[in-house]
C-alpha cells in the first residue's frame, strides 16, 4: 500500500474511533481529552491496528503542540506575568525540587538504580502545558488570575524541562561552529536572548505593518499568520531550540496585535484537529509490558501527581496571600504529569540511561494522571464546594495578595452589579459611566480590575463560581444584577444565591443557548441575554431608526474598527 493511501486509512481509524469515544464522553459530561487518550490506548491494545505502523502520523501531533503554544503566546501579557513573577517563580521551582526529591526517593525505594531514579524524579516534576491550556481555553478561564498563575508556573516548568532536554541532547545550530559543545550554558542563554529579542523586535517594527497590509483579506491574514508561526519555528530550530519555544515566541510577538482575536478564530479549527492527534498519539505510547513489576511505582507516582502536588501548590501560593478559590483552582490545574516527562524518558532510552520499565511507568502515570486531572479540572467548581473547609486551612490569615484585595462594595446601595466587564459587559459599563449610575464590577481578569481601580471605579477580582465572593457584592442592597458570564453552572450558582438571600434586585443573566435561556427563566431570572436574539433585536431597531437614510451605516466604519481594535471594550 502506498504511503498516501496508508495515511488516509490511519487517519480514518484514528479520527473515527476518536469521534465515537468523544460522543460517549460528551454524554457522560467528561472532557474530550479523556476520549482522545483512551483512543490511543485502545489503538495500542488492538492487534488489528498495529499502532507501531502508524509512522505517517508521528509528526502530526508536533503540529498540534505548535498551534497550542502559538495560541498561548498570543494570550500572554508579559506585564501581568512580571507582576506575578515571585509567586510563579517560587511555586514552580519549589514544586520541581520537592517532586524531584520525592520521585528520586520513591524510584530508589522500588528498586530502580540511581541514574534511572534521577530521570524518573525529573519526569514527576512537570505538569502538562498542553492539557491545562486546552481545558482553560474550553472553560474560557485563561484570562483569570488562576489561569495566569497556572500558565506562568507551566512556562517556568517548560523552560526547566527544555533546558534538561537540551543538556541530554545538546547539539550545535546548523552553522556547526562548535560553541554549543564548548560553552553550553553560555550559548543557551545567548541564543535564548537572541530568539526573544528577535521575536519582540519583529513584532514592533515589522509584523504590525505586515498584518495591517493584509488585514483586508481574511484568507491572506490567515495564511500570513501561519507563515509567521512556521517561519519563526524554523528560526528556533536553526538556533538549536525546540518547536515549543519557537511557536510560543511566535505567538508572543502577536500578543499586542489588534488582529490577534481574528487570527485565533481562524487558526482554532487547525489547532483542535492537530491537538486531537497529539493526545491520541500520547495514549498510544502506553505499553503494558512489565506492568506487573512496576505497578507500585505507577500507583505512588499517580498519587503524588494528583494528591500531593496540589497540596504543595496550596502551601506555596497560600503563603503569598492568594485566596482559597484561586489557590485551589491553580493547584487542581497542575495535578498531572507533563508530556515533557514522557519526552525526557524517551530521550533517556535512546541514549541508554533509561530502561523500558521506567519508560512504561512514566507513560502509564502520565495517561492516568492526565485523564483523572482532566475530569477534576472540568468539575473543579463542584469539587471546590466539597473541599472548601480543607482548602481554607491553606489561606493566609494575616494578609491578602494585592490582586485579591476586597475593599470595595460593602457600603454601596441601589447600585448595579456587573459581572464581567469584557465585550458585552464593556458596553454596559460605558453606559453606566455616562449615566453616573453607581456600579460594582466583578471580573476574574486581574488586568481589567486593576485598570478600573486605577480609574477609581468600584471593582474587585473574583469568579462568580466562588460562593464566597458573593459576600463582597452587597447583593441585598443592589438594584440590578447583570451577569455576562456564559458558564451556565456559574450563573445558576448566582441565581441560587440570590434566591437564598431573598434579593429583590432585577436580574439580567447571559445564556449561550436557547436551552440554557429557558432554564434560567424557569429559575426566576427577569431577563436572559441571548446574544443572537439581542443582536437581531438591535439590528431591527437600528434599521427602523435609520431607514431609508443609509448615511448612518456609511459613517460607522472608523467607529466600529476602533472598537474591534481594543482588547477590553470597557476602556477607551
Amino acid at each position: 500500500m502506498s504511503g498516501s493511501n496508508a495515511l488516509f486509512l490511519q487517519l480514518a481509524a484514528v479520527l473515527g474511533l476518536a469521534a465515537a469515544a468523544g460522543m460517549i464522553t460528551k454524554v457522560l459530561r467528561l472532557p474530550l481529552v479523556v476520549a482522545y487518550l483512551l483512543t490511543g490506548v485502545i489503538l495500542s491494545l488492538l492487534p488489528v491496528f498495529n499502532i507501531t505502523s502508524f509512522q505517517n502520523l508521528s509528526f502530526l501531533p508536533d503540529i498540534g503542540i505548535a498551534f497550542v503554544l502559538f495560541f498561548v503566546g498570543m494570550e500572554l501579557d508579559l506585564q501581568e506575568i512580571r507582576a506575578l513573577g515571585k509567586p510563579i517563580l517560587v511555586g514552580a521551582l519549589g514544586q520541581i525540587l520537592i517532586a524531584f526529591l520525592t520521585g528520586f526517593y520513591l524510584s530508589t525505594l522500588f528498586g530502580f538504580p540511581s541514574q534511572e531514579s534521577f530521570y524518573l524524579g525529573v519526569g514527576l516534576s512537570f505538569s502538562s502545558t498542553i492539557v491545562v491550556v486546552k481545558l482553560l481555553l474550553e472553560k474560557r478561564d485563561l484570562g483569570s488570575l488562576y489561569g495566569k498563575l497556572s500558565l506562568g508556573i507551566l512556562l517556568i516548568e517548560d523552560l526547566v524541562a527544555i533546558t534538561i532536554l537540551m543538556a541530554m541532547t545538546i547539539q550545535s545550530s546548523v552553522f556547526h561552529l562548535g560553541l554549543t559543545e564548548s560553552l553550553p550554558l553560555l550559548m543557551l542563554i545567548g541564543k535564548g536572548i537572541l530568539l526573544l529579542g528577535l521575536s519582540l523586535g519583529l513584532s514592533r517594527y515589522v509584523l504590525a505593518k505586515v498584518f495591517e497590509a493584509v488585514a483586508h483579506s481574511a484568507e491572506l491574514l490567515f495564511l500570513s499568520s501561519l507563515a509567521w508561526c512556521f517561519i519563526f519555528i524554523a528560526v528556533s530550530l536553526v538556533l538549536g531550540f525546540s518547536v515549543v519555544i519557537g511557536a510560543f515566541l511566535a505567538g508572543v510577538a502577536l500578543a499586542n496585535s489588534p488582529f490577534h482575536f481574528e487570527i485565533q478564530g481562524k487558526v482554532k479549527p487547525l489547532r483542535d484537529f492537530f491537538t486531537t492527534l497529539f493526545f491520541v498519539y500520547l495514549g498510544s505510547k502506553v505499553v503494558f509490558t512489565d506492568v506487573g513489576s512496576i505497578w507500585p511505582l505507577i500507583l505512588a507516582f499517580t498519587a503524588y501527581a494528583m494528591l500531593i502536588k496540589p497540596v504543595v501548590f496550596l502551601l506555596i501560593l497560600g503563603c503569598f496571600g492568594f485566596r482559597k478559590h484561586t489557590i485551589f483552582q491553580t493547584a487542581i490545574n497542575l495535578s498531572q504529569i507533563s508530556e515533557f516527562s514522557l519526552i525526557i524518558m524517551v530521550v533517556g532510552t535512546r541514549v541508554g540511561v533509561v530502561s523500558q520499565p521506567a519508560l512504561t511507568a512514566m507513560a502509564l502515570t502520565g495517561v492516568i494522571s492526565i485523564i483523572a486531572s482532566s475530569i477534576m479540572i472540568s468539575y473543579s467548581r463542584q469539587i471546590y464546594r466539597y473541599l472548601l473547609p480543607f482548602v481554607g486551612f491553606f489561606e493566609h490569615r494575616s494578609f491578602t495578595h494585592q490582586t485579591e484585595d476586597k475593599k470595595n462594595g460593602k457600603e454601596m446601595e441601589d447600585h448595579v452589579i456587573l459581572i464581567g466587564a469584557h465585550r458585552i459587559g464593556g458596553e454596559v459599563l460605558k453606559f453606566l459611566k455616562r449615566a453616573s449610575i453607581p456600579f460594582l464590577v466583578l471580573d476574574f481578569n486581574p488586568e481589567v480590575v486593576q485598570r478600573l481601580t486605577d480609574e477609581r471605579a468600584h471593582a474587585l477580582y473574583g469568579d462568580v463560581g466562588d460562593p464566597e465572593i458573593l459576600e463582597f457584592l452587597n447583593l441585598e442592597k443592589a438594584k440590578l444584577v447583570i451577569s455576562t458570564a456564559d458558564n451556565i453552572d456559574d450563573n445558576l450558582v448566582l441565581v441560587a444565591e440570590l434566591k437564598r438571600r431573598k434579593v429583590k434586585a432585577v436580574t439580567m443573566i447571559r445564556a449561550s443557548s436557547v436551552t440554557d435561556a429557558e432554564l434560567l427563566y424557569k429559575e426566576g431570572v427577569d431577563y436572559v441575554i441571548l446574544p443572537e436574539i439581542v443582536s437581531g433585536d438591535f439590528v431591527s431597531e437600528v434599521l427602523q431608526s435609520h431607514w431609508p437614510n443609509m448615511s448612518y451605516f456609511r459613517n460607522r466604519t472608523d467607529v466600529e474598527l476602533r472598537k474591534l481594535s481594543r482588547s477590553h471594550l470597557a476602556f477607551g
